[in-house]
């Protein structure tokens, strides 16, 4: 890959971990305001996603230094609604997701027939992004309801 590819896949990167080191937080911090009947199932499922967060933030530092690069040590932007009811949590879960998609085609954008590890990275990430997503729309909708959520 040529310089100016390397150093925005590595930004890009950077960028991707330090989202996803977010992820980690909010989702941590969603399982403990966490209240109600289904309080159980739903902070196991929100530890979880903490977990994977961590998991895909570990393989984008990976991938930093496979390029060269330096991982970052900063975290992405952390913003407390204040609303803890369950459905604002996966509303709120649903827009972070929809950004670390975003954040994934963004880097397949720029590494597509330069690289064929990042690439395949890359589809593999928006492969589990697209079904975790589907996965919160459907808890979003109610008993019945087949039409997405927007």
């Amino acid at each position: 890959m040529e310089d100016t590819k390397t150093k925005a896949a590595i930004n890009a990167l950077n960028l991707i971990m330090e989202f996803e080191l977010a992820g980690v937080v909010k989702y941590i911090h969603y399982s403990l305001m966490t209240f109600g009947y289904n309080r159980i199932p739903i902070v196991s499922w929100l530890k979880g996603n903490a977990d994977e967060s961590l998991a895909h933030a570990h393989k984008a530092g990976e991938l930093v230094t496979l390029l060269g690069g330096h991982p970052s040590l900063k975290i992405g932007k952390l913003l407390e609604s204040q609303h803890h009811d369950t459905e604002d949590i996966l509303r709120e879960s649903l827009a972070h997701e929809k950004i670390a998609l975003a954040a994934y085609y963004g880097l397949l954008n720029i590494v597509k027939d330069h690289s064929v590890i990042l690439e395949e990275y890359c589809k593999d990430m928006i492969l589990k992004e697209e079904f975790h997503l589907d996965e919160v729309n459907k808890m979003l909708r109610k008993p019945g309801e087949t039409q997405a959520v927007k």
